[in-house]
């Protein structure tokens, strides 16, 4: 009896249907996957959405020359436009977020170029103005300055500058320190100037520099 028993038992437990059931597999992210797989988070899209806005108010700010010079798809380039003749915060904070969103399809590589290029020219020029005030008080203080300046630039028309350097002396001796400054040292000024921009910029931004007013002089009425 004990013996028909278990096999009885055997039987059973070999009949279809009475295999035992594995586990269900456990379904969700797996824990080994790369993270890059999943995609960026909202926090990096956010930041990423920030930083084309960022962009996209600092190509707004160009000058309308340089603004037109930059390579764009022509709807960005009409939606910053846009963004410019907006003048409600609202209305602009959209209109941004639309830049923002058309430049998500774009190679911001050469627009941020533009930016960067309009920057840097800009520093020169502030340092061709600053340098060229610097040499002038230095060439109306003595003769030391006078023969650095011929020694550093040979090509310069020495006796002109010669003669406005004895004038701007003159002049400054006379008047009072707290008056405008006298036409001889604007002259002196931009005689110095363009030699300057010349030397330490090229192209626009030597042309501009040269095209500067001498910033210490009130314009005239």
């Amino acid at each position: 009896m004990i013996i028909g028993g278990l096999c009885d038992g055997v039987r059973r437990a070999m009949l279809p249907g009475r295999m035992p059931r594995r586990p269900a597999p456990a379904y969700g992210p797996d824990p080994g996957a790369d993270a890059d797989d999943r995609g960026p988070s909202k926090t990096a899209l956010k930041a990423q959405a920030h930083a084309l806005q960022a962009l996209g108010r600092e190509l707004a700010a160009l000058p309308a020359d340089r603004l037109a010079a930059v390579a764009m798809p022509e709807p960005l380039r009409e939606a910053i436009l846009a963004w410019q003749r907006t003048r409600t915060h609202e209305g602009r904070r959209r209109q941004m977020q639309y830049v923002g969103k058309l430049m998500r399809g774009v190679d911001e590589a050469p627009l941020r170029e533009a930016v960067d290029a309009y920057r840097l020219g800009t520093a020169q020029d502030a340092l061709a103005l600053h340098q060229a005030e610097h040499w002038r008080a230095q060439l109306v203080a003595g003769d030391d300055a006078l023969a650095r300046w011929i020694d550093e630039h040979p090509d310069t028309d020495a006796q002109r500058l010669r003669s406005l350097v004895r004038a701007a002396r003159r002049d400054g001796a006379a008047i009072d320190p707290a008056a405008r400054q006298p036409r001889s040292w604007r002259e002196l000024f931009q005689f110095l100037r363009p030699l300057l921009a010349a030397r330490g910029t090229t192209g626009a931004v030597g042309a501009r520099a040269a095209a500067q007013p001498d910033p210490t002089v009130e314009p005239r009425p």
